[in-house]
């Protein structure tokens, strides 16, 4: 997330051109790999090889990778997964109790989890990103919903700019495509959500989080939107949890802030198709520009979403 005032407003207090963001807080071995790719991006984007680069050292110093793993803490399984560029760096030293990663080809583990888990869904997908997915993972969503699992998408109601201009160009056509073929699934959810302005009108508060909830079961959090260049080529960083518990938390914890209602007394499955019942009551009171909604979810129409 981005660490500005309006990416850490309060929850629940979410005005107009404010952002609602998520992030995750990691502890125990998982740590380790944080720190160990901080140390490895660090070494290798210093300028201390170039003239008047050092300030002050002698252009040899380090930091050094971690020696030992950080004690264990709690019972979530925690993997880092990453996106790196090929080529933009070198030093293949493994991480603690693992082997040399050949990072000179690059990394796209968030890409190949996001697909995996998606395809491993039996019961729901729950979604949070600030861009359109591309077309492989739109596809695998559509199979997901032929399967019958339930699919909430949550994306910026007001998209930026260049997802406007996409929208024009026949290149990205697909794209569009892809996102209008699953709204015509029953059980598939294209959403935004919406706080009250000073003026007392509702307001679209715009999506950066990056998200996925897989059957209350599983999540990923962290970086990485899903177009091709935080997929594919910028250097992004995930954690993957393992752990219901948690996961169920996490998503009681958001559709209460969406729905203005706890689902903690119904299954994901439930949550999700109550998400799409008051997400289109919402939209049927916007569309008839009354503000007295229940939560800030409303529903968008993936046919002409960025148009």
């Amino acid at each position: 997330m981005n660490l500005t005032a309006k990416a850490m407003g309060s929850p629940g207090h979410l005005f107009e051109g404010e952002r609602h963001d998520v992030y995750v807080e990691i502890s125990g071995p998982s740590a380790t790999d944080v720190q160990h790719n901080f140390v490895q991006r660090w070494n290798e984007a210093s300028e201390r090889g170039q003239a008047c680069g050092t300030r002050g050292h002698d252009g040899n110093d380090e930091l050094g990778f971690p020696v030992r793993p950080s004690a264990p803490r709690g019972a979530s399984t925690v993997q880092i997964q990453r996106t790196v560029h090929p080529g933009r760096y070198c030093d293949i030293h493994p991480s603690l109790d693992s082997h040399a990663f050949d990072i000179v080809s690059g990394e796209r583990s968030i890409r190949s989890q996001y697909l995996q888990a998606i395809g491993a869904a039996r019961r729901t997908i729950y979604i949070e990103n600030q861009a359109i997915p591309v077309p492989e993972v739109t596809a695998g969503l559509e199979a997901a919903l032929r399967r019958g699992v339930e699919v909430v998408l949550l994306l910026p109601a007001d998209p930026e700019d260049d997802v406007r201009a996409a929208r024009q160009n026949a290149q990205r056509k697909p794209l569009f495509d892809g996102l209008a073929a699953l709204g015509r699934h029953e059980n598939f959810a294209l959403t935004g959500i919406a706080g009250i302005d000073a003026r007392g009108r509702r307001s679209s508060i715009y999506i950066h989080s990056k998200i996925m909830l897989v059957d209350d079961a599983w999540a990923t959090i962290g970086s990485c939107n899903l177009h091709a260049y935080s997929l594919s080529g910028n250097a992004e960083m995930n954690a993957a949890i393992w752990d219901p518990q948690v996961v169920r938390a996490v998503r009681c914890e958001l559709l209460a802030e969406h729905l203005g209602q706890d689902t903690a007394d119904i299954d994901d499955r439930a949550a999700l198709r109550l998400t799409r019942e008051i997400a289109h009551a919402n939209r049927r009171r916007r569309d008839l520009d009354d503000s007295d909604w229940q939560g800030l979810a409303f529903s968008l129409d993936p046919a002409s979403y960025g148009g």
